[in-house]
């Protein structure tokens, strides 16, 4: 988190396992399954956060491989369906989805977590990104991916901050697989994939998306 070239919060203490973080200004971005009330100029700023993020020097935690992501996923699709969480079809869709986010890419310095809820924005400005638990060399689109997951209305302004070098159909990719790869630890740890504009709802409309 220190080394993170954009805002953070202040560290009030730490010790094994436990860090204390001073209050940032400002709110959250918004939060998955609810209507975003920031502007556009501040999904955009938190695409310009993102590029000055990815573009800075790797830290030493490496992430999840496309390999291990794969077997991940396979786990993860069969469990949804053998427990009847999901149609199989929609599991199978999303899956050949998510198929496009598994391919080589150059590893960036990735937040990891980077749901919108993570961001805090004052007006238009950014004021600071907590949860750093799952930094790591990685992806750069999968941060765009989480950032914008469930909102997909907000993409084009957080790409007009980030610049260049973004592969839409790989974000949209990215959306399936966090999806699949969510709603069992969603459930485990007693949230609700299903509430509207949540994980499963985002599968539906990729399910949907996907159809010829």
């Amino acid at each position: 988190m220190v080394s993170a070239p954009i805002p953070t919060p202040n560290i009030l203490w730490r010790k094994p396992s436990v860090v204390a973080l001073a209050a940032l200004p400002g709110t959250a971005l918004g939060r998955l399954g609810e209507p975003s009330n920031a502007s556009p100029a501040a999904w955009a700023a938190a695409g310009a956060a993102l590029r000055m993020l990815h573009d800075a020097p790797l830290p030493p935690r490496t992430g999840r491989t496309p390999n291990q992501l794969a077997a991940e996923l396979d786990a993860e699709c069969a469990w949804l369906v053998t427990n009847d969480v999901l149609p199989a079809d929609i599991v199978a869709r999303n899956r050949r989805i998510a198929e496009g986010a598994l391919r080589p890419w150059t590893p960036a310095f990735i937040h990891g977590d980077l749901q919108l809820a993570h961001v805090f924005v004052d007006g238009d400005a950014i004021t600071g990104v907590i949860d750093w638990s799952e930094a790591a060399r990685g992806d750069a689109m999968y941060d765009l991916a989480t950032l914008t997951l469930g909102h997909p209305e907000h993409l084009r302004d957080v790409v007009s901050g980030y610049g260049s070098c973004v592969d839409l159909d790989v974000i949209r990719a990215w959306w399936s697989l966090r999806s699949l790869r969510g709603v069992r630890w969603l459930i485990d740890h007693g949230f609700d994939p299903t509430l509207p504009g949540c994980e499963v709802d985002v599968l539906r409309a990729q399910a949907s998306r996907d159809q010829p």
